[in-house]
C-alpha cells in the first residue's frame, strides 16, 4: 500500500480540478491510500521564515513526509501553474537542504475548459519538480479537456472513455511509484 498525497492547484471551491481530484480518488488503484494536502492557508513564502517555519508550513512539510508519492492536480493560469501551488512548493522545498520533494515520486494531471487542457502549466510544473529532485511519471500524459457535466462534485465521471483513461492513469501511477521504490528504496 502506498500513501499518496495530492495537491489541488486551484483554491476555488468550485474548481474543475477539485472535481478531477475527486474522480482520481474514486478511480485510484486499490494499492493507493489517497489524501489531500491543503495549501489554502499558507502565507506567502519568504526566507525570513526559514529559521522558524509557521505551523501551517511545518504541517505541509510533515504531510509530504507522511506520504509515499505526490499527485499534482492543477489548472493553468496565464500559461503557468497557479501562484498558490507554486507558493506551496516553495514552502515545501525550503529551507535549503530540507527539500520535501527530493526522491518523492510524483505525477501531474490537470483539467481545463480549453482544448490544450493545462499542457503548458504541466510543463512549467515539471520543470519545477525536476529542480526539486522529484522522480516524475512522464507517461501517460493527461491533459483533460473539461466539458460541462464531465465530472460531478462527488467525482463521478459521465464519459466512459474518460473514466477508463483516468483509471488507467492511476494504475500507471501505481506502477511508477512501485518502480521508483524498487530503484530508490525508502529511507536511503
Amino acid at each position: 500500500m502506498f500513501k499518496v498525497g495530492y495537491f489541488v492547484g486551484s483554491l476555488s471551491s468550485t474548481s474543475i480540478n477539485r472535481k478531477l481530484a475527486a474522480a482520481l480518488v474514486r478511480l485510484a488503484h486499490p494499492g493507493f491510500e489517497m489524501n489531500e494536502i491543503p495549501i489554502r492557508d499558507l502565507p506567502l513564502y519568504s526566507a525570513d521564515h526559514d529559521e522558524d517555519y509557521p505551523p501551517v508550513a511545518r504541517d505541509l512539510k510533515q504531510a509530504i513526509a507522511d506520504n509515499d508519492a505526490i499527485l499534482f492536480v492543477t489548472p493553468e493560469y496565464n500559461r503557468a501553474i497557479p501562484g498558490g501551488l507554486k507558493n506551496a512548493i516553495d514552502w515545501a522545498s525550503r529551507p535549503w537542504g530540507q527539500n520535501s520533494f527530493s526522491r518523492k515520486p510524483s505525477a501531474v494531471i490537470g483539467a481545463s475548459i480549453g482544448a490544450i487542457g493545462t499542457a503548458v502549466a504541466q510543463q512549467n510544473l515539471r520543470s519545477v519538480l525536476s529542480f526539486c529532485n522529484s522522480p516524475q511519471m512522464n507517461a501517460p500524459e493527461a491533459y483533460i479537456h473539461f466539458t460541462p457535466d464531465l465530472i460531478n462534485d462527488e467525482g463521478e465521471v459521465s464519459v466512459e472513455s474518460t473514466r477508463d483513461f483516468l483509471r488507467n492513469y492511476m494504475a500507471e501511477f501505481h506502477q511508477f511509484v512501485a518502480r521508483v521504490y524498487t530503484a530508490l528504496p525508502r529511507g536511503e
